[in-house]
């Protein structure tokens, strides 16, 4: 048994005050980490805000965690203690329902969230199924990973499944905590990347991240004059958008895939569609295998994400300046 000390909502759209909780019996297939960095999700305010009726308090937010193992479970043999490991939304599943056994536990219905009715990672330590923790890799910097645990995956496993290649077209939509590594990711595969953003402010940053071609949003004829170019458009926004537009912007066979939820149902002409064989999916973050593999690319190209750092015990303002899209690109807390 541990005491953790964290720091808690204790109602919704509350700040993070103080919280100490006992752990109980490490379980046998568990591991305890001693949190360095957690990087702050906007999942993490949609929970604080109870904006998807899952919440419940008091409860530690934080998902995209990197610590080292502090105790291991009698069932776990793959880790010891001082082992640099990251966790990212998901820490358990069932382990037998279908998809767990193709090793796609982020589907398994029993899915547990890392912070999700339990405590997660704005605090000292945390303790989650051995199966969902992940070594990090020794070239990747702790504050520049810790993203990659939600955010990085988020983006990297829908290029990774719908195939993106040295031939593919990609287009991302954003350049915001998801798609500024989205263009870092698209590029490592090869493919010729183009950015969209209604900030044209954003331009020198886009094309830094790994874009070829940069367009702004805003302007309907720049969407338009791409008709027919992409293999994929993958859509990082929480913002509605001239959906019609960008499956014109497809090839045959092209998918427009969201990461992102816009606000309003999204309306689509089924025609198009059909005609050329295109599709709309979406695409929910990844397995702890699919994770290990991003990480070892993200080392291997230099890809991190763009980082502002605040202490722990500052989380509250860090929430804050999330809330407000005030950080450029990621915030991470340090303890």
């Amino acid at each position: 048994m541990a005491t953790i000390q964290g720091y808690a909502v204790y109602a919704a759209g509350a700040e993070l005050l103080p919280l100490k909780y006992e752990t109980g019996e490490l379980r046998p297939q568990d591991v305890e980490v001693r949190i360095s960095h957690c990087g702050v999700c906007h999942s993490d305010v949609h929970l604080i805000d109870n904006d998807w009726g899952m919440s419940l308090y008091p409860f530690i937010p934080g998902h995209e965690i990197v610590g080292t193992v502090s105790e291991t479970g009698s069932l776990v043999k793959h880790f010891q203690p001082g082992d640099r490991v990251g966790i990212g939304w998901q820490a358990d599943s069932c382990g037998q329902c279908e998809w767990c056994r193709r090793g796609e536990e982020n589907l398994c219905a029993q899915a547990q969230p890392t912070c999700v009715r339990r405590h997660g990672g704005y605090a000292e330590a945390v303790r989650v199924n051995a199966r969902f923790a992940v070594k990090i890799p020794e070239a990747l910097e702790s504050e520049k990973a810790a993203p990659l645990l939600c955010g990085g995956i988020t983006v990297y496993n829908p290029l990774r499944t719908l195939g993106v290649n040295p031939s593919s077209r990609v287009g991302v939509i954003g350049i915001g905590g998801l798609g500024h590594l989205a263009l870092q990711f698209a590029r490592a595969f090869g493919a010729e990347v183009t950015a969209f953003s209604t900030s044209a402010a954003k331009e020198e940053e886009a094309l830094s991240f790994g874009a070829h071609r940069f367009v702004n949003s805003r302007e309907s004829k720049g969407v338009k004059a791409l008709e027919g170019t992409f293999d994929l458009i993958l859509s990082t926004i929480n913002a509605d958008q001239d959906w019609s537009a960008y499956v014109s912007a497809l090839r045959p066979h092209g998918t427009l895939c969201f990461v992102g939820a816009p606000p309003k149902p999204v309306s689509l002409p089924v025609f198009p569609l059909v005609s050329t064989a295109k599709s709309v999916c979406g695409s929910n973050t990844g397995s702890p295998s699919r994770i290990a593999e991003m990480l070892d690319v993200a080392a291997r190209h230099g890809i991190g994400a763009k980082t502002e750092r605040f202490k722990m015990a500052d989380a509250t303002q860090a929430v804050k300046r999330v809330r407000k899209n005030q950080v450029r690109y990621r915030a991470v807390l340090a303890s």
